[in-house]
Formats: C-alpha cells, sequence, structure tokens
C-alpha cells in the first residue's frame, strides 16, 4: 500500500508547473532546463543540401501531392453536388460542405503526419517555416507538390462531371456580391490565423510530453478547426484559408471573376499564417526569450 502511496506521490510532484500556475514557483522552474520534461526541437536550418538525396524528403513531397489531390477531389466534388442540386432537401447543404473539408483534413492529416506532417496547405508549410521547424528547401518543394496536387484534383472532378462542373462554378473561390475585398481579405487572415494557431497548439513540444494522448488527437482539433472556419465564412469568400485549393479550383475553372480575388486567398492566409507563427512561438512559448 505504501508503495501505491508513493507512486502517486511521485506522480502528483512530477510536473510541477501545473501545481502553480501564473505563481512565481511556475516562473522558477520555467527558467531552470534541468527541470524540463521536454525538449524543444531544434531549429531547421534554412538551406539543407543533403536533403535532396535522401528518399524521405521526395516521399514527404509525394504525399503531399497526394494528400492534396484527395482534399480538392473530395471537396469540390461535394461543393459541385451542393451548388447543382435541383433542391437543398436533396443535398448536404453549406453545412455538408463544411463537414467535408474538416473531414478530409481530419482523415488526411491522421494518415500522413507521420511521413511529411500534413500540411496540406501552403499557409500552413509557410507557418511552419518562420517557426523554424522545416527548411526552405523542404517548404518549396510542399508547397509546388501541394499545388499540383489541387490542379489535378480539381481536373478530375471536371473530367467525370464537366457540364455540372461549369454550372457550379467549380468551387473556386471568390468574394461574394454585398462583400468587399477587404472583406475577403479579412476573414481569410482570421480564418488562416485560426487553422495555424490551432496546428501549432496540436504539435507542440510541451503538451505533447505532458499529454500522451495529445499526438493521437492531433488531427481532430485541426480539421474541427477547418469545419468551423468554413460554416463561419462560406457566405464571403467560399472560404479559403489554403492557397493551393484556391489555385488549383481557379486554374481547372478559370473564370474571371475567380482569377480577379485570387491575390486575396494568397495574401490572407500568408498574412494569417504569420501572425499565428509569431503569436505562438513570442507571446505563447516565448521561445526567443529562453
Amino acid at each position: 500500500m505504501s508503495g501505491r502511496e508513493e507512486d502517486v506521490r511521485i506522480g502528483a510532484n512530477r510536473y510541477r508547473e501545473r501545481q502553480a500556475i501564473g505563481t512565481s514557483a511556475q516562473t522558477h522552474h520555467d527558467d531552470d532546463d534541468h527541470e524540463k520534461d521536454y525538449e524543444e526541437p531544434v531549429p531547421h536550418p534554412l538551406y539543407e543540401a543533403r536533403e535532396y538525396k535522401s528518399w524521405s524528403f521526395w516521399r514527404a513531397g509525394i504525399a503531399e501531392f497526394m494528400a492534396t489531390f484527395m482534399f480538392l477531389y473530395i471537396t469540390v466534388m461535394t461543393v459541385v453536388g451542393v451548388k447543382t442540386s435541383p433542391s437543398k432537401c436533396d443535398s448536404v447543404g453549406t453545412l455538408g460542405i463544411s463537414w467535408a473539408f474538416g473531414g478530409m483534413i481530419f482523415s488526411l492529416v491522421y494518415c500522413t503526419a507521420g511521413i511529411s506532417g500534413g500540411h496540406i496547405n501552403p499557409a500552413v508549410t509557410f507557418g511552419l517555416f518562420l517557426a523554424r521547424k522545416l527548411s526552405l528547401t523542404r517548404t518549396i518543394l510542399y508547397i509546388v507538390m501541394q499545388c499540383l496536387g489541387a490542379i489535378c484534383g480539381a481536373g478530375v472532378v471536371r473530367g467525370f462531371h464537366p457540364k455540372l462542373y461549369e454550372a457550379s462554378g467549380g468551387g473556386a473561390n471568390a468574394v461574394s456580391h454585398g462583400y468587399s475585398k477587404g472583406d475577403g481579405l479579412g476573414v481569410e487572415i482570421v480564418g488562416t490565423f485560426l487553422l495555424v494557431y490551432t496546428v501549432f497548439s496540436a504539435t507542440d513540444a510541451k503538451r505533447n510530453a505532458r499529454d500522451s494522448f495529445v499526438p493521437t488527437l492531433q488531427p481532430l482539433p485541426i480539421g474541427f478547426a477547418v469545419f468551423l472556419v468554413h460554416v463561419a465564412t462560406i457566405p464571403i469568400t467560399g472560404t479559403g484559408i489554403n492557397p493551393a485549393r484556391s489555385l488549383g479550383a481557379a486554374i481547372i475553372y478559370n473564370n474571371k471573376h475567380a482569377w480577379n480575388d485570387q491575390w486575396i486567398f494568397w495574401v490572407g492566409p500568408f498574412i494569417g499564417a504569420a501572425l499565428a507563427a509569431l503569436y505562438h512561438q513570442i507571446v505563447i512559448r516565448a521561445i526567443p526569450f529562453k
């Protein structure tokens, strides 16, 4: 019995930061490196020439291509089905579109996280690059493969249903009537901030060290964040928050209105991703001050 009591006592005192949140005791333990029960990932160098010779490097790029391909195929197909349905009661509606986007991110992040990190989004890749969680070479590879995968995914949908695809608008993003370009830019910044901040929080080394269940659940909050952003912003921009998704649909649909607004779906997500990276790294984790 005494042994069990000792185990409980050790378990209670193992993570001291949990016992005195916001007190000087917590600050003291935060400052002492030998008290840490986790290790910060080593920042990646800007350029790694040896990556080109590694199969894992190219495999990760292929994984990003395939994931973004499947992401666009399922989501654009869902949008086409909803937009061309004769009755709203015969389709999944806007909520169903949101679930398709969020559910696919949940599934694909789960499948590819151990291979490429499961970015499936240039904005996510850019945010992680700013936090020095991957090199510039890998960042460029990921973004190129994501865009190619998105183009192919949207292209397959058009190939299957060319008339319905054209009638539905091809799932291309554009600012809706009644909203300004500033409105569209704003919702893309805030929406991407929420997504990328969720990615940083779900993959945080400090949290993973303390909560053994977190790595298993990483895809869930990320997918749910995508779902919530779509619920809120589909009526405004069709919800981009993913430059590859917006580019792929715009190239295949090739409509003037979609191209006129295309810059919003690159500038907005990249600004949102940069803000999320700065907020998490500097304000939340205070990485530069450690």
